[in-house]
């Protein structure tokens, strides 16, 4: 640490001299994280992932009502609804990895420095309770990034196999434009798929919500209310020394 970063050092009961750090590095900072579309995807994401959930273990297996041919319609309705809204939600994101600022951009989500490589087995060391430190970083942790990554290849999976199964019901365009998959695959291949993928998206929406509380315990920065604000209030320390901080943040910081 340089020595503007310090007040004077105190001694421990020791007498050791400990530097401590500076009342103006412990300074909370009001620093602008996630951009309106990153919320909006986000939100979209999650509301149709839970639709798309009650209605597809309904069409799966009828329960609490009686699977009618009206009601099973509408729930299918439902649930082709939720599906475009995913959809949606996905195209939007996607566009804003290239469009976004630096903690939704692609390179926030790939491990593509030794850094991130190294910050996601510190942060599993961390949830596994083999180390005491959570690395320091601004928006998504690599461990979370990553996740993310295989979250999206999973929707990828679950709508493609979600309009080959519409497409089973003789419902176009799906019926004509991906007749080819089931007749490659086979159909009960593609239900498979389907339903693993669908546990899979869970899996990982329940260990986001999780982490998301533990962090938030843990750095009291305003992690869960800045998905609705769009804004964390890290220190001044925190910004500067986070692997996707640096000074240039807190000029535009409130």
């Amino acid at each position: 640490m340089t020595a503007e970063s310090m007040t004077a050092p105190a001694p421990d009961a020791s007498g050791a001299r400990i530097a401590t750090p500076s009342p103006e590095r412990e300074q909370r900072v009001r620093l602008y994280v996630w951009q309106v579309p990153v919320r909006v995807s986000h939100w979209v994401l999650a509301g149709s992932i839970v639709v798309l959930t009650v209605t597809g273990f309904y069409i799966a297996n009828p329960f609490l009502v009686a699977p009618s041919g009206p009601i099973m319609t509408d729930v299918r309705t439902i649930h082709l609804l939720a599906a475009v809204a995913l959809l949606a939600s996905g195209l939007l994101r996607t566009i804003w990895l290239l469009a976004g600022n630096r903690f939704a951009r692609w390179s926030a989500f790939l491990p593509i420095s030794r850094a991130q490589v190294v910050e996601i087995f510190r942060q599993a060391g961390y949830y596994a309770f083999l180390r005491k430190e959570i690395p320091k970083v601004l928006g998504h942790n690599q461990l979370a990034a990553s996740a993310y990554v295989l979250l999206f290849g999973l929707i990828v999976i679950e709508v493609l196999t979600g309009f080959v199964l519409y497409g089973v019901l003789g419902i176009e365009p799906a019926a004509t434009l991906f007749a080819w998959v089931r007749e490659f695959v086979g159909l009960q291949t593609i239900r498979l798929l389907h339903h693993l993928a669908m546990w899979g998206i869970l899996a990982i929406a329940t260990f986001h919500i999780y982490s998301c509380i533990l962090v938030d315990n843990i750095e009291k920065n305003g992690l869960l209310s800045s998905i609705f604000s769009g804004y964390k209030y890290p220190t001044r320390e925190e910004v500067l020394e986070s692997r996707d901080g640096g000074p240039e943040l807190l000029e535009e910081a409130e």
